[in-house]
């Protein structure tokens, strides 16, 4: 083969990579305006409200004949998805990489969460019990997705591309999150303008967020390919395939004891981007709108944050960037806790300090975490690794809704969460990155 056929091959190879890697962040423009508009803004406010209207005088709801404090009722909703997604994305995951066909699996997992967001849409009166079983649904359908969508990653970008490629696919997410949002402020604000009432405004935002994952969903699914399965085994039932995949990684302890430190952190990041706009409206006392504002300013900063905590980690090693942000988490819910009521500026502050850490430290642990799993195991890894990411977290909403209800306060509920950037933090710092990429089986990246 002479030296021009194999440039040819090498420049064909790079070019169908890169529309692969633009497919791919497609699927982050896609979903990213479910994690922005419904779980970040809009659903806990709102699912809270329906289910205060249908409180006995106590304040509390009866699911299932079980006592619920209304005020604590989303968090918990979110607190049972995640029981369903331990479940069923370790099975999936097995099943996709052992059967190869990972993008058939990303579709249907892609489309349920869809549908179950674009009907939130009837979500009128007092039907909290539909809210939450919607809840349930889209979220454990965009944790299985999500857990797909990032086992593609060792496939379609090599190591050293892998920060860029990462903060890419975050910096897609929020930038449409950022574009969809705006158009929620306009509908929401101006609601009596285009005839329609409070409610079914902010019902129509939950619905276009189901409309949006589902049209932007044919882009990823038409570009990325499927690769051929490294192993081929059969697929254990649910508690039985997770069993098997925790065996698994237990051969692999390095790649456990990050994944046991990224639980942990993650864990309170998510719980304070799905509990944040409670916090903010039943506490602090803000306006809707302020929320929203919030959440758009946490939005366009957070493009700028992931692409820059990319270029940090090019300079100082993903690890090292991943740890200073979790010493900002933690000084950024320390001064939430002294927030004063219904003053909207400095809870615009607090925003921008979370919107700058937000996506780097996010994109970071994803791409970081691609480095120390074995190769062929890459969906049925993520399955773990997505356990705790997207709001899909089950301790910190749990700990969130328990401490609400024992205190009344909202503003021990939400510093009640830097337990988790602590623990995370020494829990992550002891974890040597460079051996544990080597005994997975993958190249050392010079910079890591």
């Amino acid at each position: 083969m002479d030296i021009d056929t194999v440039r040819t091959a090498a420049s064909d190879e790079a070019a169908g990579r890169r529309r692969e890697q633009r497919g791919w962040y497609f699927y982050d423009w896609a979903c990213s305006v479910y994690s922005t508009s419904v779980l970040t803004v809009f659903l806990g406010p709102y699912l809270t409200s329906v289910a205060k209207k249908a409180a006995d005088a106590d304040g509390y709801v009866h699911p299932l004949g079980i006592p619920v404090s209304a005020g604590s009722f989303f968090a918990y909703s979110v607190s049972l998805s995640v029981i369903v997604a331990v479940l069923v994305m370790p099975l999936v995951g097995a099943a996709a990489d052992r059967s190869g066909r990972k993008k058939p699996l990303l579709g249907v997992a892609a489309y349920a969460g869809a549908a179950a967001t674009a009907c939130m849409f009837f979500l009128g009166g007092d039907r909290y019990l539909l809210g939450g079983a919607l809840l349930v649904v889209a979220n454990a359908a965009q944790s299985v997705a999500m857990m797909l969508y990032n086992s593609y990653l060792p496939q379609i970008a090599p190591p050293e591309e892998r920060d860029a490629v990462s903060s890419r696919g975050w910096a897609f997410g929020y930038a449409a999150g950022s574009l969809v949002l705006v158009a929620n402020l306009v509908l929401y604000l101006a609601h009596d303008s285009f005839g329609v009432s409070e409610s079914a405004a902010v019902r129509i935002c939950l619905a276009s967020a189901g409309l949006w994952w589902g049209g932007f969903t044919v882009i990823p699914l038409l570009r990325l390919r499927d690769r051929p399965a490294v192993v081929r085994e059969a697929t254990a039932p649910g508690l039985r395939q997770l069993a098997a995949t925790v065996r698994d990684m237990r051969r692999h302890p390095l790649t456990l004891a990050f994944l046991l430190a990224y639980l942990v952190y993650n864990d309170g990041i998510q719980t304070v981007i799905s509990q944040a706009s409670v916090y903010g409206s039943e506490e602090l006392g803000l306006s809707q709108a302020t929320l929203i504002g919030a959440v758009l300013l946490v939005q366009v900063l957070a493009v700028a944050g992931a692409l820059g905590m990319g270029r940090l980690a090019r300079a100082y090693g993903a690890k090292r960037t991943i740890l200073g942000s979790l010493v900002a988490w933690t000084l950024t819910l320390g001064a939430g806790y002294f927030l004063p009521a219904g003053a909207p500026v400095a809870f615009f502050l607090l925003a921008s300090a979370i919107g700058l850490v937000l996506g780097g430290s996010q994109a970071l642990s994803r791409s970081l975490f691609s480095h120390l799993v074995p190769p062929g195991k890459e969906a049925e890894y993520f399955s773990a690794y997505e356990m705790s990411d997207r709001g899909m977290s089950w301790l910190g909403p749990l700990l969130f809704g328990l401490t609400y209800q024992l205190t009344g306060s909202y503003r021990d509920a939400i510093v009640s969460l830097v337990a988790f950037f602590v623990i995370g933090f020494l829990l992550l710092a002891r974890v040597p990155v460079r051996r544990a990429i080597g005994e997975a089986g993958n190249p050392v990246p010079e910079k890591i």
